[in-house]
């Protein structure tokens, strides 16, 4: 899931939302100014209620991130970088660049986020009851003690042992420790995610269709996420397992053709690079040092008139904001990373040069090279 813009940073980690953040802050605001808090405290004015609904969702995200960034500053304590925190329609999601190296590390960091929940939880909690204790306006207090039902409604939910949630993660851990085998683990895991997404549709379809409730949508809604989510994090665990020990190098396109961030686009769109087809681009510059990469889709965005004056560096993806590897890392570790897309690809550098590009696609070659190849050479050498 990638931001469609950030935030900014929190304990040095890239904070960004993703679009769909929108609709679920508009649900949340919509149903608490129209329907609890009008119904539990009726007469007051309308403005009341909305903007008591617009701090509630704007807490709740905040909660989210606390729960995020919880997971994100125990993998940093545990030697496994953070690529950024995105919020999105269902949550939030950590983005982790590789896996922890043991069963107690992904404890560790798993456990953490439903703990932090709990605890805002609690703080809530005992903060509307204060609240209560000194005669504060009702709308105030229902705010609160909402906010600490819903921390502790996702802590509880956060922890059903399955996967993509945290409690999937622990279940992984605890299979982990007692197998020896972090593949099987995560099988096991996935598996029980796919069994509690179905029966969170099964459940959301029968509320919906005998009782009434559209809340059984939503709920079928988040069960077909969670068996979709599972199964993605299955399959990435098998490509893991098939890709263990294989380097970028073995898979990367070595010797991209490059373009330079002072060209301009209309040479970009028109010049020799474009005659090669390719749908990205490495910018390096004159000196060799790489400083971004340039997505044709990004280039044909610029408006004709303008192609002459606009240049590379100002229309493309920044290093920073690039996923970069190094040719003798390990293939497997950067799958998580790697999404499909133009502006996506992995730039391979080494000593500060450019030594390759990486796209979701020379992965899967690589990969149906090697299943094509093991059963006749019993493996890989």
């Amino acid at each position: 899931m990638r931001a469609t813009f950030t935030l900014g940073r929190m304990a040095g980690v890239r904070i960004g939302v993703h679009w769909s953040v929108v609709l679920i802050f508009a649900l949340i605001a919509f149903g608490l100014a129209r329907g609890r808090l009008s119904d539990a405290y009726p007469g007051e004015p309308e403005a009341v209620y909305w903007i008591a609904g617009f701090i509630a969702a704007v807490v709740f995200f905040g909660s989210l991130l606390a729960h995020e960034l919880a997971h994100a500053v125990l993998a940093r304590r545990n030697g496994i970088e953070v690529d950024d925190i995105v919020l999105w329609l269902l949550g939030g999601a950590a983005r982790l660049k590789s896996e922890a190296s043991n069963p107690a590390a992904e404890l560790r960091i798993a456990g953490v986020g439903p703990l932090v929940s709990l605890a805002l939880g609690g703080v809530f909690v005992l903060g509307a009851w204060l609240l209560s204790l000194a005669s504060a306006p009702g709308i105030v207090v229902e705010v609160v003690a909402w906010l600490g039902a819903i921390n502790v409604l996702l802590a509880v939910f956060n922890s059903v042992p399955a996967a993509p949630l945290d409690g999937g993660r622990l279940l992984r851990a605890f299979l982990w420790w007692r197998t020896g085998d972090r593949l099987k683990a995560t099988a096991g895991a996935t598996a029980a995610g796919r069994v509690f997404g179905w029966l969170l549709v099964l459940l959301g379809v029968v509320l919906f269709l005998y009782g009434g409730e559209f809340g059984g949508l939503w709920l079928a809604l988040v069960g077909w996420f969670l068996i979709a989510a599972a199964t993605s994090e299955g399959r990435q665990a098998q490509l893991r397992g098939v890709l263990s020990g294989v380097p970028v190098r073995d898979a990367m396109t070595p010797g991209p053709v490059t373009v330079s961030p002072g060209l301009a686009v209309a040479d970009v769109l028109s010049g020799p690079p474009f005659r090669y087809r390719h749908s990205a681009f490495p910018v390096v510059r004159d000196d060799g040092t790489p400083v971004g990469l340039l997505a044709l889709d990004d280039a044909r965005k610029v408006r004709r008139e303008r192609a002459d004056e606009v240049t590379v560096d100002e229309v493309m993806v920044p290093l920073p904001e690039v996923t970069v590897a190094a040719s003798q890392d390990p293939l497997a570790d950067l799958l998580p990373q790697m999404e499909s897309g133009a502006r996506n690809r992995v730039l391979v550098i080494d000593g500060g040069r450019l030594a390759g590009i990486l796209a979701l696609s020379d992965v899967s070659r690589t990969v149906t090279w090697l299943t094509n190849t093991a059963p006749q050479s019993g493996g890989r050498r």
